[in-house]
Protein backbone atom coordinates (compact mmCIF):
# COMPACT_ATOMS: atom_id res chain seq x y z
CA UNK A 1 0.00 0.00 0.00
CA UNK A 2 1.02 3.07 -0.86
CA UNK A 3 1.94 6.15 1.94
CA UNK A 4 -0.01 9.10 1.66
CA UNK A 5 3.39 11.27 0.73
CA UNK A 6 3.79 8.80 -2.08
CA UNK A 7 -0.15 9.34 -3.05
CA UNK A 8 0.24 12.65 -2.56
CA UNK A 9 3.30 12.94 -4.86
CA UNK A 10 1.37 10.99 -7.82
CA UNK A 11 -1.78 12.54 -7.70
CA UNK A 12 -0.22 16.15 -7.70
CA UNK A 13 2.07 15.02 -10.74
CA UNK A 14 -0.79 13.28 -12.58
CA UNK A 15 -2.75 16.27 -11.89
CA UNK A 16 -0.16 18.59 -13.34
CA UNK A 17 0.53 16.49 -16.46
CA UNK A 18 -3.09 16.56 -17.24
CA UNK A 19 -2.93 20.45 -16.90
CA UNK A 20 -0.43 20.73 -18.72
CA UNK A 21 -1.22 18.27 -21.71
CA UNK A 22 -4.45 20.46 -21.67
CA UNK A 23 -3.16 24.25 -21.61
CA UNK A 24 -0.96 23.62 -24.44
CA UNK A 25 -3.03 24.36 -27.21
CA UNK A 26 -6.94 25.20 -28.29
CA UNK A 27 -6.96 23.22 -30.32
CA UNK A 28 -5.22 20.07 -31.18
CA UNK A 29 -5.18 17.08 -33.56
CA UNK A 30 -3.65 14.44 -32.45
CA UNK A 31 -4.01 12.84 -36.15
CA UNK A 32 -3.58 13.98 -39.37
CA UNK A 33 -5.70 12.23 -42.13
CA UNK A 34 -8.96 13.20 -43.66
CA UNK A 35 -12.00 11.64 -41.42
CA UNK A 36 -9.73 13.77 -38.77
CA UNK A 37 -9.60 16.55 -40.39
CA UNK A 38 -13.72 16.67 -41.25
CA UNK A 39 -14.74 15.73 -37.53
CA UNK A 40 -12.23 18.55 -36.90
CA UNK A 41 -13.63 21.20 -39.07
CA UNK A 42 -17.06 20.27 -38.19
CA UNK A 43 -16.66 20.96 -34.78
CA UNK A 44 -14.80 24.03 -35.20
CA UNK A 45 -17.29 25.26 -37.12
CA UNK A 46 -20.54 24.55 -35.56
CA UNK A 47 -19.21 24.39 -31.67
CA UNK A 48 -16.62 27.51 -32.20
CA UNK A 49 -15.07 25.81 -29.23
CA UNK A 50 -12.25 27.54 -27.26
CA UNK A 51 -10.89 24.46 -26.55
CA UNK A 52 -10.84 21.21 -29.19
CA UNK A 53 -9.06 17.86 -29.31
CA UNK A 54 -9.38 14.94 -31.43
CA UNK A 55 -7.70 12.15 -30.76
CA UNK A 56 -7.23 9.12 -33.78
CA UNK A 57 -7.06 6.65 -30.86
CA UNK A 58 -7.43 3.70 -33.46
CA UNK A 59 -3.86 2.48 -32.74
CA UNK A 60 -5.30 1.29 -29.31
CA UNK A 61 -7.17 -1.04 -31.04
CA UNK A 62 -6.89 -4.29 -33.12
CA UNK A 63 -7.11 -2.43 -36.58
CA UNK A 64 -4.60 -1.40 -39.50
CA UNK A 65 -1.69 0.83 -39.65
CA UNK A 66 -2.95 4.12 -40.00
CA UNK A 67 -6.38 3.27 -39.71
CA UNK A 68 -9.09 6.31 -38.86
CA UNK A 69 -12.13 4.56 -36.75
CA UNK A 70 -12.05 5.09 -32.94
CA UNK A 71 -11.72 8.64 -31.98
CA UNK A 72 -11.95 10.87 -28.70
CA UNK A 73 -12.96 14.48 -28.96
CA UNK A 74 -12.81 16.81 -26.09
CA UNK A 75 -14.62 19.91 -27.27
CA UNK A 76 -15.02 22.64 -24.98
CA UNK A 77 -17.37 25.52 -26.32
CA UNK A 78 -20.14 28.17 -24.76
CA UNK A 79 -22.33 26.54 -27.29
CA UNK A 80 -23.34 23.76 -24.52
CA UNK A 81 -24.25 26.11 -21.65
CA UNK A 82 -28.11 25.30 -22.93
CA UNK A 83 -27.53 21.34 -22.74
CA UNK A 84 -27.42 20.83 -18.97
CA UNK A 85 -26.59 17.59 -19.30
CA UNK A 86 -23.57 15.17 -20.44
CA UNK A 87 -26.40 12.98 -22.82
CA UNK A 88 -27.37 16.36 -24.14
CA UNK A 89 -24.23 17.63 -25.40
CA UNK A 90 -23.25 14.27 -26.62
CA UNK A 91 -26.18 13.89 -29.08
CA UNK A 92 -25.31 17.81 -30.17
CA UNK A 93 -21.98 16.29 -30.86
CA UNK A 94 -23.24 13.26 -32.13
CA UNK A 95 -25.23 15.27 -35.10
CA UNK A 96 -22.80 16.98 -36.06
CA UNK A 97 -20.65 14.13 -36.66
CA UNK A 98 -23.80 11.94 -37.54
CA UNK A 99 -22.31 10.67 -40.82
CA UNK A 100 -18.90 9.76 -39.23
CA UNK A 101 -20.77 7.51 -37.20
CA UNK A 102 -23.40 6.25 -39.21
CA UNK A 103 -23.62 2.15 -39.23
CA UNK A 104 -21.69 2.79 -43.26
CA UNK A 105 -19.63 5.49 -41.52
CA UNK A 106 -15.58 5.49 -40.92
CA UNK A 107 -16.36 5.80 -37.26
CA UNK A 108 -16.36 2.81 -35.40
CA UNK A 109 -16.29 4.26 -31.84
CA UNK A 110 -16.40 7.96 -30.89
CA UNK A 111 -15.54 9.08 -26.73
CA UNK A 112 -16.97 12.67 -26.56
CA UNK A 113 -15.64 14.93 -23.22
CA UNK A 114 -18.59 17.88 -24.11
CA UNK A 115 -17.69 20.55 -21.22
CA UNK A 116 -18.42 24.86 -21.29
CA UNK A 117 -15.71 26.50 -20.26
CA UNK A 118 -16.50 27.00 -16.76
CA UNK A 119 -16.72 23.08 -16.46
CA UNK A 120 -13.61 23.14 -17.91
CA UNK A 121 -11.93 24.89 -15.47
CA UNK A 122 -13.32 23.16 -12.62
CA UNK A 123 -12.10 20.07 -13.94
CA UNK A 124 -8.56 21.49 -14.88
CA UNK A 125 -8.35 22.94 -11.12
CA UNK A 126 -8.87 19.62 -9.45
Amino acid sequence: MLSNTIKSIIGHRQKNHFRSIMSTASKKSFSSGPVSDAITTKLQQTFSPTHLEVRNESHMHNVPPNSETHFKVIVISEKFKDAKTPIKRHRLVNDVLREEVAADGPVHALSIVAMTPEKWGEKLER
